[in-house]
């Protein structure tokens, strides 16, 4: 990744990537969204400045309203975030951000899934996961309305599934050590419903 990459600058905030997520559904305003995110008018207008100058996001209209000219933009479908390899880690520490936010917003009663895993698979069964993952997201935000819409809840989904690079293996002082004994499997993770 560069430094100058000015799309991963504007989605390394992550005002900016809850943005595009109410973005969406349909098209608001500077002022709609300084609402629903408890944010200055200013601050919503600048960072909807940052991601209209990269093309994230579309002036989708303008309409009068209390005598100005108010100006509604969305969310480009199709962003460029789940295939930017050279910016990785800068979206993984963006969406941690974001995660952590939306994880103290948790309904007390609500369910979920929650799942954190490294998986050794072959390359058919990542296809396949990941093919599903992807139809999961799309069908997410195909039944997105917008923010408060009367019969909606709000619901918060951060996903980043990707294969990695193997690394040599290391014991807790740094030093290479050997490889898991395959037979004893191990997968980390969680799901509940």
């Amino acid at each position: 990744m560069t430094d100058t990459d000015p799309v991963l600058r504007a989605l390394a905030h992550p005002v900016r990537l809850r943005m595009l997520t109410l973005m969406w559904p349909g098209p608001m305003s500077a002022a709609e969204l300084s609402r629903e995110l408890d944010i200055s008018h200013a601050l919503a207008s600048r960072h909807l400045r940052s991601l209209d100058a990269v093309g994230l996001v579309e002036l989708a209209e303008e309409r009068t309203r209390r005598g100005g000219r108010e100006r509604r933009y969305r969310t480009v479908h199709g962003s460029p975030l789940s295939d930017r390899n050279d910016g990785a880690r800068l979206l993984g520490a963006t969406l941690a951000h974001t995660l952590k936010e939306r994880a103290v917003r948790r309904h007390p009663e609500g369910t979920g899934v929650t799942v954190d895993a490294e998986l050794w698979v072959d390359p058919e069964a990542w296809e396949t996961a990941r093919q599903k993952l992807a139809d999961i997201a799309a069908e997410l935000h195909d039944a997105a309305r917008p923010p408060r819409s009367a019969g909606t809840i709000p619901v918060g989904m951060t996903l980043m599934a990707f294969p990695m690079r193997e690394t040599p293996h290391a014991d807790t002082h740094g030093e290479p050590s050997r490889p898991p004994d395959p037979a004893a499997g191990s997968v980390h993770g969680s799901a509940n419903s």
